[in-house]
């Protein structure tokens, strides 16, 4: 695993890296590129950046399938929190990708246990995911994968924690009780499945997860260091999400810098 310290917006150059991996896949409809899409605020720039591109005549999204990371329980898709209302609005509206291509969580189903399997089942179907996004949550979560979920974990049911509730109640009008305290999330098995992972950080809020990572092992209260374990993942983060780095880290990170100082970015490879 690799931390990538970037002084650039974070959600262009997610975006433009994104852009590179499906455009050197060459990807067809017979051979589809997979991508595994996240939601909440660290995603908003970076999908209006792949808008952008895809506007420019750069960036081609009909032979790519995406599959969403989570959907809340009991929201309709109508409604504007939930996140088929999200992806439509922030990325789908805006791209040329096939509405069969799409793939999110129906928090509705009347038998959730089988919409959960029944969408594994298509990620496998679909070939795997090339490349899987996400972000990190404050306490380190992966998806709604909470601190405690297994490493081997698949996409299930799974009850919020507070911690999550009060950081989402921003989008339910300031109101706890308006969020919902279920969700369908894939699992982080189904995460570091994929061929690649890239998850994005940004902000001191998140400098205790990723100081975290940094630290030798993994752990299970905080699901972000499972993707240590994967051969081809990479966290990119701003200054402030270094923050909370260790003494040794930020030495590391300086020695680049200084070694560097007009690199777009710095690369910290990260031992397990």
């Amino acid at each position: 695993m690799r931390l990538v310290v970037t002084h650039m917006n974070l959600g262009q150059w997610a975006a433009e890296y994104i852009q590179g991996k499906i455009n050197s896949a060459a990807p067809t409809q017979e051979k589809p590129f997979k991508m595994g899409l996240p939601t909440g605020g660290t995603a908003v720039d970076m999908y209006a950046h792949l808008r952008r591109l895809h506007q420019e005549g750069t960036l081609d999204f009909q032979p790519v399938i995406t599959f969403n990371m989570d959907e809340y329980v009991g929201l309709a898709k109508s409604h504007p929190e939930s996140y088929h209302s999200f992806m439509h609005q922030n990325l789908f509206g805006g791209i040329n990708i096939r509405p069969e291509n799409v793939h999110i969580l129906n928090g509705e189903a009347k038998d959730l246990q089988a919409e959960c399997e029944a969408y594994e089942q298509a990620i496998n179907q679909a070939g795997g995911i090339d490349l899987f996004l996400g972000g990190v949550g404050q306490n380190g979560h992966l998806a709604f994968n909470e601190p405690g979920s297994s490493f081997e974990s698949r996409t299930r049911l799974v009850d919020l924690t507070e911690n999550t509730i009060q950081a989402n109640a921003r989008f339910f009008q300031n109101d706890t009780t308006l969020v919902p305290k279920q969700a369908l999330t894939v699992g982080i098995a189904t995460i570091t499945d994929a061929k690649e992972v890239l998850c994005l950080a940004i902000g001191d809020k998140k400098a205790a997860a990723v100081a975290r990572v940094m630290q030798p092992g993994t752990d299970i209260n905080c699901p972000i260091t499972a993707l240590k374990l994967h051969p081809n993942a990479t966290l990119l983060v701003d200054e402030d999400a270094c923050s909370l780095l260790d003494e040794k880290s930020r030495a590391r990170l300086q020695a680049l810098q200084t070694a560097e100082p007009q690199a777009k970015q710095w690369c910290l490879e990260i031992e397990e």
